[in-house]
This record gives C-alpha cells, sequence and structure tokens, in this order.
C-alpha cells in the first residue's frame, strides 16, 4: 500500500502513560512527510522527466528510421542515376560511333564519287582533245588541198595564159585573112 505525505501527516498514533512523546513524534512526522513530499515530487519530475525523454527517444527513433529510410532511399536513387547516368553515356557513344561512322561513310563516298567524276572530266578532256587533234588535222588537210588546189587553180592560170603551140603558126593565117577584108 502506498503512503502518501497526507496520510503520514494525519496518521494518529495512540498515546501511553510510558509511551512516546508526542511532540517529538510529531515533529518526526512532519519531518517525515516533508521528505516524502518532496521524493515525491521529485519522483513526479523524474516521471515526468522520463515520459518527455521516452517521448523524445520514440521521435528521435521515428526520425532516425525516416532518415535511415531517406538515406536508403537516397542511396537507391544515386545508384539509379547513377546507372541511368552511365546508360545514357553508353547510348550517347553508341549514337556518336554510329554517326562518327556515317560521316566517314560517306566522306568516303563523296571521295569516290569526286575521283569518279575527276576521272570523267579527265576522260572528257582527253576526248574533247581527241577531238580537237582530228578537227584541226582535218582542217590542214584542208588547208593543205586547198594550197594544191591554188598551185594547181594558178599552173592552170598560167597555162590557159600561155599560148598553144599550135595557136602560133595559125595566128599568122588569121591575120592575112583580116588584112583581105580591109
Amino acid at each position: 500500500m502506498a503512503i502518501t505525505p497526507i496520510d503520514i501527516q494525519q496518521h494518529q498514533f495512540k498515546t501511553r502513560l510510558l509511551g512516546y512523546d508526542t511532540a517529538g513524534v510529531d515533529q518526526f512526522l512532519e519531518m517525515v512527510a516533508d521528505e516524502l513530499e518532496r521524493v515525491s515530487r521529485q519522483h513526479q519530475e523524474v516521471r515526468e522527466e522520463l515520459a518527455r525523454t521516452r517521448s523524445s527517444l520514440q521521435e528521435m527513433q521515428q526520425r532516425e528510421s525516416t532518415l535511415k529510410e531517406t538515406l536508403l532511399t537516397t542511396q537507391k536513387m544515386v545508384e539509379d542515376i547513377k546507372s541511368n547516368a552511365r546508360n545514357e553515356a553508353e547510348i550517347i557513344l553508341t549514337e556518336a560511333e554510329l554517326k562518327a561512322e556515317r560521316v566517314v561513310r560517306d566522306a568516303e563516298q563523296r571521295r569516290i564519287q569526286l575521283i569518279n567524276e575527276i576521272q570523267e572530266i579527265k576522260r572528257q578532256k582527253i576526248s574533247f582533245e581527241t577531238s580537237l587533234r582530228a578537227l584541226v588535222e582535218s582542217h590542214m588537210r584542208l588547208l593543205d588541198l586547198e594550197v594544191v588546189e591554188l598551185e594547181n587553180a594558178r599552173r592552170d592560170e598560167k597555162l590557159l595564159e600561155e599560148p598553144l603551140p599550135f595557136d602560133e603558126a595559125s595566128a599568122p593565117l588569121l591575120v592575112p585573112e583580116d588584112d583581105e577584108e580591109d
């Protein structure tokens, strides 16, 4: 049974002829009651402190639990972000490699196309030079023929201008006939 300070203060001892000194007993009981009251208050304060401490501990444990969960979630998110970043980096690298291969392939195709165009231009140049040479040679032959024809024509003109050998003998005969008419 719990004894409170009020129980001690209100407790009455029986008196006897040769019994205790009531004033001394009362004084002692008052001291005990005061001390018990102080201890009871202290005990109550300790209980309240303990309750606050337990509440604070529970709150801190909840915070710790929340922090642990947050930390685990953060670690998982960091791992996911790293994994995603690695995957994205691999994708970007792969795309860059493919693009680089495409650029190199396109450049090689363009180089081959340009080489073919240069070869075609060289063939056209050779063909043009050959055609031009043939044309110049044919014109030269024509010019040579014209020179020969001109020489032949001059010779023919000289021949036409020269008197014919039989014309000289017949020329005097013709003249007298003209004289007879006069």
